[in-house]
């Protein structure tokens, strides 16, 4: 009878948190999910286009791309995968050419016809391109995903990339000088469409950066206590809750009688008594844990709202808080495909060293983009601090020895802190020289502690937009979208007007500044 009980109890706290967020989960990326609403090209009806296929079916094109772009003798080529919409274009000879710029992830069919840029693209009556980032995707430089092959991945190579592959299609459509290439990007791909108008102004001429991380730093100690704050301008209680959950499941872990208990109430793939005494297994688990509330944060609401969270968590009529933050581990990973919390390090190490593209982790990105941060960016997301919301679990030392066990064993501190400074040196951080760029950031998305958000240089203009996330701006709009979000895509698109002024007619601005009122 206990039994049942004890069961029914951990039912209904599952069930209640199916009905909180199953109206809110879905999958995301930087470019949104929603469906896009037809609407008119700003400079009237697209024109058919001699060499293009109009096809709401966006099909894998492939680009040959040299391996090393700073080797001359090096004559090893590959195939880079794009996409092309020309479903909007004008084909003339000021028709701006939209080049969405791929990142840290696979490109994707959905951003051809998706998206804030696409409505941008018809306004303007352009031509869409994205290419995918060296790498990822299908998009394979080399045989497999060893370390010695890594050394051709960098975001170096990758703007390199980016100008090869403009002055190649410039030339296969017949496409005029006098046409502007605006670049797109959001997260690390906001980074490089800024750096590809600082590197290439020739090719670029302008560019719009989303939640982009200028700079590099190896210990961002300032994500969490953005997400501390996130959470606690919805309601102060929250983060208590949050902390204490985690002090509570801390003080658990020490009682070896309750360490069964807390492998069903995770949904632990290893009994947590096997690693209790392995500090890099137990800094892992409270980092899984931690990256949930990040998660949350960052792609608020489109994965979970962060009043649902906040909401769940100080109920207390809600069995304990250990029970309310193992509930919520366990409907995240269900909504991850995820049967079970893998939080041992050797396996995750063992998991990232595999080399070979069909792995999970070279199909999700894991371990070309740890190499990234490994050889270029740090930006490792670390909780060392009392005051920090999840207390002293996982500092700068444990991702650092990740980069060593995974990778090589010079990628030590002193390493770590050479890149990040060449990286810094050679973009410039948040003192870009660049013009033509306009930075966009949200102030609940951590990631802006790193990006340009305020500047006083009308030559660096910036948008912040209040109470939104991690690239928001370039999420389908949606007659939902709050009032900040509306007018910020406002102003994107007056900037867009400014940058390619004289390409469109005057005459239908009006309908074009309507269209973002209304939606």
């Amino acid at each position: 009878m206990l039994k049942a009980l004890k069961d029914f109890k951990e039912l209904s706290v599952l069930l209640l948190l199916h009905f909180l967020f199953a109206t809110f989960i879905a999958q995301s990326d930087c470019l949104g999910i929603r469906f896009a609403r037809r609407y008119d090209s700003f400079t009237g009806g697209a024109r058919k286009v001699s060499g293009f296929r109009r096809s709401l079916d966006s099909k894998d094109l492939w680009f040959k791309q040299r391996l090393d772009n700073f080797a001359p003798e090096d004559t090893r080529t590959w195939l880079q995968r794009y996409y092309v919409n020309d479903q909007y274009y004008r084909n003339d000879s000021q028709a701006p050419v939209f080049l969405m710029i791929g990142g840290e992830g696979e490109a994707s069919k959905k951003r051809m016809h998706k998206g804030a840029w696409i409505h941008y693209a018809k306004h303007f009556g352009a031509l869409c391109i994205q290419l995918e980032h060296r790498y990822y995707g299908k998009s394979h430089p080399t045989s497999n995903l060893s370390t010695r092959n890594l050394a051709y991945l960098s975001s170096e190579q990758a703007l390199a990339d980016l100008s090869n592959f403009v002055i190649a299609m410039k030339g296969k459509y017949k496409l005029a000088d006098t046409q502007k290439w605006i670049a797109f990007g959001g997260s690390y791909a906001g980074s490089l469409a800024a750096w590809a108008r600082e590197k290439y102004p020739n090719l670029i001429y302008g560019a719009i950066s989303s939640s982009a991380p200028l700079m590099a730093q190896v210990d961002f100690q300032q994500f969490y206590m953005l997400v501390k704050d996130s959470l606690g301008s919805y309601n102060p209680q929250c983060v208590k809750a949050v902390s204490d959950s985690f002090i509570k499941l801390r003080n658990q872990l020490r009682d070896q009688s309750k360490l069964r208990k807390l492998d069903a109430q995770f949904k632990t793939c290893t009994p947590l008594k096997d690693s209790i005494q392995n500090p890099l297994d137990i800094a892992n688990f409270f980092y899984k844990l931690a990256d949930h509330f990040a998660s949350v944060v960052q792609y608020n609401p489109i994965l979970i709202p962060i009043a649902n969270i906040c909401d769940f968590m100080v109920d207390d009529s809600i069995d304990t808080l250990v029970t309310r933050l193992g509930a919520i581990n366990n409907f995240l990973l269900k909504k991850s495909n995820k049967t079970c919390l893998d939080y041992k390090y050797d396996k995750m190490i063992s998991d990232t060293k595999n080399v070979s593209w069909d792995s999970e982790n070279a199909i999700e990105g894991t371990r070309q983009w740890h190499y990234q941060t490994c050889t270029e960016f740090g930006f490792y997301q670390t909780s060392a601090n009392k005051l920090d919301l999840f207390s002293v679990r996982f500092d700068v030392d444990f991702f650092i020895r990740q980069c060593m066990d995974v990778f090589s064993n010079r990628m030590d501190s002193n390493y770590l802190d050479q890149v990040v400074g060449r990286t810094n040196k050679y973009y410039g951080a948040l003192k870009p020289e660049t013009t033509q760029v306009l930075y966009v950031h949200g102030s609940i998305d951590p990631w802006r502690a790193l990006g340009l958000y305020v500047s006083a240089n009308p030559l660096t203009p910036t948008i912040y937009i209040e109470d939104t996330s991690h690239c928001a701006d370039m999420y389908e709009p949606s007659r939902r979208d709050p009032p900040q979000l509306k007018e910020a895509r406002k102003r994107i698109l007056n900037y867009l007007t400014t940058l390619l002024k004289g390409q469109a007619k005057r005459s239908l601005q009006s309908k074009t500044k309507s269209y973002f009122l209304n939606f």
